[in-house]
């Protein structure tokens, strides 16, 4: 009974501590669901429409790469996924993240995604993540790809990446952004989905502090009733515990 007990709340915490899940986007109308450029930067829909015309993706949907991500072609290098925004990769996989235009590789990108970023909001701070499968292979060891990302690192936190602004790509997705030219792309979901405004109103209606404060004190509250919440399931699992050892004696 007490080892069903603490198996339960083992679960609940590991619950609790978990990380929710991404949102996948199966077609090219998510975002505006999502509201592409304030929730997502803009620029990775550049980013989107580089690599959707780069990769090869055959009749089935899979996905393969024609340039080295070992090497660091266009600006790629391994993701570890510490901070645990996806899911734990498989065996006999790897993450790997592209989209830093500071890097020397990443001069590889073509002009509309490596000039631009002065007019995004978000500047360099956007990648595209994408997991792969290892082949012993030779050329094609790092090729075949089952699952691509957007997100963005947190504004303010380094080079940790924000799971609120995450996003899967479904290949359906990626075939649609074929159809579009870079201007297109801009124009329909770019432009129009409110980053202008966004931007506006950043330069010219900044947050109040007192806004900020109340923002910020709402998000420690939160953290409070997590960390109150799991420190009373502990108390009350080994209290049942020590209940149950009593009567046994």
């Amino acid at each position: 009974m007490s080892g069903g007990v603490l198996s339960c709340g083992v679960a609940l915490l590991l619950a609790l501590t978990s990380v929710s899940a991404v949102q996948m986007l199966y077609s090219i109308d998510g975002f505006k669901d999502i509201d592409f450029g304030s929730s997502v930067p803009e620029h990775s829909l550049m980013l989107l429409h580089w690599f959707a015309n780069t990769v090869q993706i055959n009749a089935n949907g899979v996905i393969s790469l024609n340039f080295d991500l070992i090497r660091g072609d266009y600006g790629a290098h391994h993701y570890g996924n510490y901070e645990r925004v996806l899911n734990s990769r498989p065996w006999g996989y790897q993450y790997y993240t592209i989209g830093n235009v500071h890097r020397d590789t990443s001069r590889q990108l073509p002009s509309y995604v490596r000039n631009n970023q002065g007019e995004f909001v978000a500047g360099n701070r956007d990648r595209i993540i994408i997991r792969v499968q290892e082949q012993n292979t030779g050329q094609g060891a790092l090729r075949r790809v089952d699952q691509v990302y957007i997100t963005q690192h947190y504004e303010h936190h380094g080079s940790m990446y924000d799971p609120n602004h995450t996003y899967q790509i479904n290949t359906n997705l990626l075939r649609q952004i074929r159809g579009f030219s870079v201007s297109e792309l801009r124009n329909r979901y770019g432009r129009n989905t409110g980053i202008y405004n966004w931007y506006n109103q950043q330069i010219y209606r900044p947050q109040s502090n007192s806004t900020w404060q109340t923002n910020r004190q709402n998000d420690c509250d939160d953290c409070c009733r997590v960390l109150a919440f799991c420190f009373v399931l502990l108390l009350v699992v080994f209290a049942f515990i020590s209940f149950n050892a009593y009567h046994r004696k």
